[in-house]
C-alpha cells in the first residue's frame, strides 16, 4: 500500500457530528474472516451496520433501510477499496436512480492505479467526485448552521497529502 487503509479524513467526517442529521450506513466485508471496522473509526452512530459478501454495499438490510427513508436522492461514499466496493456501490446506485457523491480523500485502494482509475470510472458513469472538507460544508448549508464554529475546527486541521492530483487523470 502506497497510502494508510483508512485516510486520516475518515474519523472526521464521521465524527463531524453533522452524520447524524443524514443517517451514515456501515457494511463490512465478510467481518468473520476480515475482520471489523477498524476501532479508530467512530460509527456507534450509524444507522444500520451489515456483514457483507458481495462487493456492492446495495443488499437487502441497505435497500431496506433506503426504501424506508425514500426522500433521499443522494448517496454520499467513501471507505476503503475503492476500486472495488465503493465502484460497485457507486455504479449499482447509479442504476437505481441515486445521485451519488463519493469522497475522493476518503477512500483507498491496494493502489494509486487502482484509485485512479477507480475515480474516473465512476466519474464517467455520473458519479460526482468530491473532498471532505467540500462536503462537509455543503452539508451544512452555510455558517448560520448550529454545528458550523465546530465544523470550521475539524476542516481547519491540515489535510493530508491524498496525492490525487498526481494520481488522478483529470482532464479539466
Amino acid at each position: 500500500r502506497s497510502r494508510p487503509e483508512v485516510p486520516p479524513c475518515t474519523p472526521v467526517l464521521l465524527s463531524s457530528g453533522i452524520n447524524a442529521e443524514y443517517g451514515v450506513v456501515v457494511t463490512e466485508q465478510y467481518p468473520k474472516g476480515l475482520g471489523g471496522t477498524c476501532s479508530e473509526l467512530n460509527i456507534g452512530h450509524c444507522k444500520i451496520k451489515c456483514p457483507k459478501t458481495k462487493f456492492s454495499m446495495v443488499i437487502p438490510d441497505v435497500q431496506d433501510y433506503l426504501n424506508e427513508n425514500g426522500k433521499r436522492k443522494s448517496i454520499i461514499l467513501f471507505g476503503i477499496e475503492a476500486h472495488v466496493c465503493i465502484q460497485q456501490t457507486a455504479l449499482d446506485l447509479l442504476t437505481l436512480g441515486y445521485e451519488v457523491h463519493v469522497i475522493v480523500d476518503a477512500c483507498s485502494s491496494r493502489t494509486d492505479t487502482d484509485r485512479a482509475f477507480a475515480f474516473q470510472r465512476m466519474r464517467h458513469a455520473g458519479v460526482f467526485l468530491t473532498t471532505s472538507e467540500s462536503m462537509i460544508l455543503a452539508l451544512a448549508g452555510g455558517s448560520d448552521h448550529p454545528q458550523f464554529r465546530a465544523l470550521q475546527k475539524i476542516i481547519k486541521t491540515e489535510a493530508a497529502d491524498t496525492q490525487l492530483i498526481q494520481t488522478l487523470p483529470i482532464s479539466l
